[in-house]
């Protein structure tokens, strides 16, 4: 109980520390006085609950002053009523009470609790009696378990055991099979998973009966912690065998073979059902059944083709399951009746007449055996004899012999053999053809008449006809007593047969004996002759020379004899196209009975007959035809070139250029060498030669280089010659120029000068083209040879730039080069509105950037001064940044932190180089509002709009926009356009009506305020165009107005009652404006000092002019400046000194890309000078849909107080402030502290001015 103690010692201890105040000791005395032994109302009591129960064991302490705790199973669980670490226990009660409850009682809840007090100083500590909480566990799911799992077979014993496990106390059991209490059930408990829980155990026997397949066992577990018991059910699978199977289908042992048989084998029972099986001979059939669960059968069809194999065959169907001892099974023997598969007719069908034929029939096995009968066309044949014997598949075969003597007239007769089954009811024939041979009858020719001669080469037909005899008479044709092999088939008609044989007549056919044979199988010929007279020309030609080796100069000696021909040959020489005559000899008599003739020719022999043929031609006048033949000469002799040899070869640049060589030789086997510049090419040193089989040279990816003179040299056994050729290289110009840059003073002459590379360098090639985008006038171009040169007089800065020379020869594409031109010329600097001024704060916390531009070559220096005087930029206050891109340099001048004081004055920037100088005076200004545009003209008009264009003026140091105006005749005030992006100085006014006088203005506007409006307010009347589809009104409608009748009746009472308020607010605004000035300026006063009277004129109103005058008001303190008066003209512009203040819940983002379609907004006409009296009066009310608005007058201002208090900043901000962001606004002084300067869309949203 150390904790106790410790507990009690710091309660003294607290309370020793009210000892400190002599006013605390009567309470002392009154708590000690008041404590006395603490004791137990309530003390725990043992307590049994289910699990997942809630517990609650009672605990109350009378006067208990100690720490009252539990503690579990000897451990104390922790003072506080919570119970941390314990998320299921928690004390509950009411003082004095210390219940301890339990949610969710799980099995570590099972212990024995006690409360506890501890010792105070008034009291001793107290424990009460163990409390025993017993927790109640259901029996998880039961399950089986088996010596055997199912299935079962019929009639053997099995051991069941069920288990309900982890339950407190242990589960009963009851075991049921199908509903009824399986008796003898033994039970035993074992421990569980966790302390404290048991597992029952139940065992009983079961034996297997046909009758409990499909049964359930069932358990039931249920013990104190569950009102119904917890069950598991297994269903029993018993195996046991099927019934004997029976055949359905076969009615008779006796089928024919041909049949289909649709046999069905069922068995009934068995689990499972049974497998069915068909054999035939114990050869397997089928083992497919089907099983019919709900029938409790098994099915096997089998479809059996019956063959003659079957017969005698035994089928059999057997059924057996897994538990079947051995398989049941019914046979039945079949019988086949089948027909003979073949029926045989042997023998020779075939004889000459009068001889004796002898025939066999055979029939194969069938069953029962067949009965043959023959048959000679009707008549039967009975001269037979017949024979049985065993067949296959248990049959007979059936043999039958005939004999019978033939005669002619029997010839094609048709002879049968007939076998008949008296089992099958069915028959079969084997017919066949009697043939009967004898002799042809007479053979003739028909030919043309043997003594006109016929011309070789014709085709002639000779035709052999054969009439009579049995078969019909095979002719054959013989020439000379040689059969001709190519006559035509025979042809056979109903009389007679005949056979053609188309001779196309030779030499070889005159006078030639042609005989036709006629024989057939009777062994008898019979023959025809016939004889030809053929004219032929020279069956053959031959020229023999004596001579062997042939050479240029030699003379040659040609024999040439024609061969037999009828009558006789002419015979005459030729070479080329001139004939020669020759010495021709007797005729004697040749072959074929025709005759043969010898000519002789002497011929001298030059290089042209090389290659070249000699023809001997015999000629027959009778005929009119030739025989030819000829002789080659091969004359030896050195290499020669044709005079066709190319000279000269012209090719492009990078093209493949062939040099061809026509040079002839013989012997063909010679040696050509090449020559370019006395240089010998050799093959393989570069790999762009190729030479071809004719000795030409093709060079590929030709160069310039291998242009010039090629000479080639070629030799052979018989000599040397040699040529030469001229390749011409023709490339594209190359360009280079021959000064790049050129430099030239301005009003000098320049001369560019291009030199082109070319092959052919034509006149005209050359050309000159200015790069730049504006014209200038090129000056005057001259060729001389390869160059060209281009001379430009009196030169501007226009002329600067860079130049294009092209030359062109026509091959391949144009070259260019540029070159360019530089044009020296002294500096000019940039200037106008944006240049000679810069606006900054003057409170010392900014830094302004002066920016110099000149544009001058060569390179430009810049001189800085201020007040006529050189700055010296090492002073750190200054600092210069040089930059140059091209011909423009720019000088940035930078001067830190920024005073009015000492800052706010004329700047000079002298740019300069060697050919001179130019000079730029820079004002460095307070911000301020901007100046006006100028130069505000009319770009286009139409019908219904009008784009116009500006110069923009100074912005005033800070981002500007602009805004134009305009009126027309029956406009009730002015209009009013922003232009978007803020700035873009041309803008289209749109929504116009047509054939109407506009006026137009523009000024600009920045943060601060506008500028009066461009060229000094001068006005732009435009007037805008007819609309081009409308179609002319008629005469007698009235042109509509541009504002209806009631509309300008209700404009002019509105206009009268805001023409009221504005003089009552111009009155009251003036009146609050100058009470407010005064006390501004005594109140600064006090806070800063003594101001400069520079600083007390800044506060004057802004006059007309806009240049910045030496009293230009100064932005003191570097306070921006707020429009209070947002009126048209420039002398309405009243502007007040103010402590920046923002909204910090307005988020506005720069406008640069942002175009929305905005409308013009009307504005009431005032005069100059009137200043209105409302300062929100000209606050824009929202305008989405982009339509024609007029302002709306809002109710004046309350007067501000003296001073610029939070409160009247707060005021301020809830006037200004747009419902859409109703949120504070930043104190005057937070943002005193921004040392950099907001750019524009970070103002305020009443200083932006932008149309919302």
């Amino acid at each position: 109980m150390d904790f106790l103690r410790s507990g009690a010692n710091g309660e003294m201890e607290s309370v020793s520390a009210w000892i400190l105040s002599a006013s605390t000791l009567p309470f002392l005395c009154f708590f000690w006085g008041t404590h006395a032994q603490q004791a137990f109302r309530t003390e725990p009591r043992n307590l049994t609950v289910r699990m997942g129960a809630t517990a609650v064991l009672k605990c109350e302490v009378l006067r208990a002053s100690g720490i009252v705790q539990w503690a579990k199973d000897g451990l104390l669980l922790g003072p506080q009523r919570s119970l941390p670490g314990f998320p299921r226990y928690n004390m509950i009660g009411k003082r004095g009470q210390y219940h301890l409850r339990i949610e969710n009682a799980q099995l570590e809840d099972d212990a024995f609790f006690e409360c506890q007090a501890g010792q105070s100083e008034s009291s001793d500590g107290i424990v009460s009696g163990l409390a025993f909480l017993t927790v109640q566990i259901p029996p998880s799911k039961p399950y089986f378990v088996m010596d055997t799992p199912t299935p079962w077979v019929v009639g053997k014993k099995y051991r069941v055991e069920c288990v309900a496990p982890d339950a407190k106390p242990e589960a009963d059991i009851s075991l049921y099979k199908d509903g009824v209490d399986l008796t003898g059930a033994t039970s035993f408990t074992t421990s569980g998973s966790k302390d404290k829980l048991l597992n029952t155990h139940a065992e009983v026997t079961v034996t297997a009966l046909k009758s409990d397949n499909g049964r359930e066992l069932t358990c039931h577990a249920k013990n104190k912690a569950v009102s119904q018991p917890v069950v598991t059910t297994v269903t029993m699978n018993v195996y046991y065998p099927p019934d004997p199977p029976y055949i359905i289908g076969l009615d008779r042992d006796e089928v024919k073979a041909g049949r289909l048989l649709v046999l069905e084998c069922v068995s009934y029972g068995g689990n499972p059902l049974a497998n069915l099986q068909w054999t035939k001979e114990g050869e397997v059939l089928s083992t497919t059944w089907g099983e019919e669960v709900v029938g409790q059968k098994s099915r096997n069809i089998l479809r059996l083709k019956i063959t003659p194999a079957d017969n005698q065959a035994e089928l059999s169907c057997e059924s057996a399951n897994i538990v079947s001892l051995s398989p049941l099974s019914i046979t039945r023997k079949i019988t086949v009746f089948f027909d003979p598969a073949e029926l045989t007719l042997s023998g020779s069908l075939k004889a000459v007449e009068g001889q004796e034929l002898t025939l066999s029939c055979h029939a194969s096995s069938s069953n029962p055996p067949v009965h043959i009968r023959w048959w000679l066309g009707y008549k039967e044949l009975n001269n037979t004899s017949v024979a049985f014997e065993e067949g296959e598949n248990g049959g007979m075969t059936t043999t039958s012999n005939v004999t019978h003597r033939v005669s002619r007239e029997e010839n094609g007769l048709r002879l049968t053999c007939e076998a008949f089954n008296n089992g099958t009811q069915f028959s079969k024939i084997q017919p066949a053809t009697l043939t009967v041979y004898y002799p042809p009858q007479r053979v003739f020719i028909n030919s043309p008449p043997e003594d006109v001669p016929l011309r070789s080469g014709t085709r002639v037909l000779l035709t052999c006809f054969s009439t009579g005899g049995n078969p019909p008479a095979e002719l054959t044709w013989f020439k000379n007593g040689r059969e001709v092999s190519h006559a035509q088939p025979q042809t056979l008609s109903h009389m007679f047969v005949s056979r053609v044989l188309n001779l196309l007549l030779t030499a070889s056919d005159n006078q030639a004996d042609y005989r036709c044979d006629a024989t057939n199988k009777a062994k008898k010929t019979m023959s025809a002759h016939v004889k030809l007279l053929v004219h032929f020309v020279a069956v053959s030609m031959k020229i023999t020379a004596k001579q062997e080796v042939l050479r240029r100069g030699q003379e040659i000696n040609l024999e040439c004899l024609s061969g037999s021909s009828n009558p006789k040959s002419d015979v005459s020489w030729k070479v080329g196209r001139m004939r020669l005559p020759g010495v021709e000899e007797k005729p004697t008599k040749a072959v074929f009975g025709g005759v043969s003739v010898l000519s002789r020719l002497s011929l001298n022999l030059s290089s042209q007959h090389n290659n070249q043929k000699v023809i001997c031609q015999a000629y027959s006048p009778v005929l009119e035809e030739a025989a030819n033949t000829f002789y080659h000469l091969s004359v030896l002799h050195p290499p020669e070139f044709s005079p066709e040899q190319t000279t000269e070869v012209q090719v492009v640049e990078d093209d493949v250029a062939t040099i061809p060589l026509m040079v002839s030789a013989n012997p063909e086997v010679f040696s050509c060498i090449w020559l370019h510049r006395r240089q010998t090419l050799v093959k393989g040193e570069d790999i762009r030669h190729q030479w071809s089989d004719d000795h030409s040279l093709e060079i590929r990816n030709v160069t310039r280089k291998d242009g010039g003179l090629y000479t080639i040299k070629c030799e052979n056994d018989e000599g040397v010659d040699q040529t030469t050729v001229e390749l011409d290289v023709l490339y594209a110009p190359s360009l280079k120029p021959e000064k790049d840059p050129v430099f030239v003073n301005l009003g000098g002459t320049a001369d560019l000068i291009c030199v082109a590379d070319a092959n052919p360098i034509i006149p005209g090639m050359f050309s000159w083209k200015w790069l730049g985008e504006e014209e200038v006038e090129m000056g005057e171009e001259t060729q001389e040879d390869e160059s060209s040169l281009l001379t430009i007089y009196n030169v501007t800065r226009a002329h600067a730039g860079f130049y294009q020379c092209t030359a062109s020869n026509g091959i391949a594409l144009p070259a260019s080069v540029e070159m360019q031109l530089v044009v020296q010329f002294t500096p000019v600097l940039r200037k106008g509105p944006q240049w000679s001024k810069v606006a900054s704060r003057g409170d010392g916390t900014t830094t302004a950037e002066l920016v110099c531009q000149a544009e001058g070559i060569p390179r430009v220096e810049f001189i800085w001064g201020k007040k006529g005087m050189l700055i010296d930029l090492a002073n750190p206050r200054y600092e210069e940044r040089t930059d140059r891109e091209g011909s423009f340099h720019t000088s940035t001048l930078r001067v830190v932190n920024v005073s009015a004081v000492l800052d706010y004055a004329v700047f000079s920037c002298t740019a300069r180089n060697s050919l001179g100088e130019d000079k730029l005076d820079i004002q460095l200004v307070s911000t301020n509002h901007p100046d006006p545009p100028s130069l505000f003209r009319q770009v286009s008009v139409t019908h219904d709009s009008v784009t116009l264009e500006w110069i923009p003026g100074f912005n005033g140091g800070l981002q500007q926009r602009f805004r134009i105006r305009y009126i027309w005749d029956k406009a009730i005030s002015f209009m009013y356009v922003d232009v978007l992006p803020p700035d873009e100085t041309t803008f289209t006014v749109t929504g116009l009506q047509p054939l109407t006088i506009y006026n137009f203005s523009v000024n600009a506007l920045n943060a601060i305020g506008e500028s009066g409006y461009a060229d000094n307010g001068a006005v732009l009347t435009i007037t805008t165009k007819v609309k081009e589809s409308e179609d002319p009104m008629d005469d007698n409608e009235q042109a509509p107005s541009g504002v209806p009748t009631h509309l300008t009746v209700a404009f002019t009472v509105v206009f009268g009652v805001l023409l009221l308020l504005n003089s009552l607010g111009c009155f009251l605004g003036r009146k609050w404006k100058n009470r407010r000035d005064k006390t501004k300026i005594e109140g600064e006063a006090v806070v800063n000092g003594q101001k400069s009277e520079e600083d007390v004129s800044s506060q004057s109103t802004v006059s007309k002019s806009n240049k910045y005058e030496s009293r230009e008001k100064i932005n003191t303190g570097a306070q921006r400046t707020l429009l209070i008066d947002s009126g048209s003209e420039t002398e309405s512009n009243v502007y007040e000194s103010y402590t920046a203040f923002q909204e910090d819940s307005h988020y506005y983002y720069p406008a640069g890309d942002y175009k929305p379609s905005l409308g013009p907004h009307p504005e009431e006409r005032r005069g100059l000078g009137v200043i209105p009296a409302n300062l929100e009066s000209h606050l824009y009310e929202d305008v989405g849909d982009g339509r024609v608005y007029q302002d709306t007058l809002a109710s004046p201002l309350p007067p501000y107080p003296p001073f610029f208090s939070d409160y009247r900043q707060t005021q301020q901000a809830e006037d200004w402030r747009s419902p859409t962001y109703p949120q504070g606004i930043k104190k005057a002084g937070q943002l005193m502290d921004d040392q950099q300067a907001k750019r524009d869309y970070d103002l305020p949203f009443e200083l932006r001015g932008e149309l919302v």
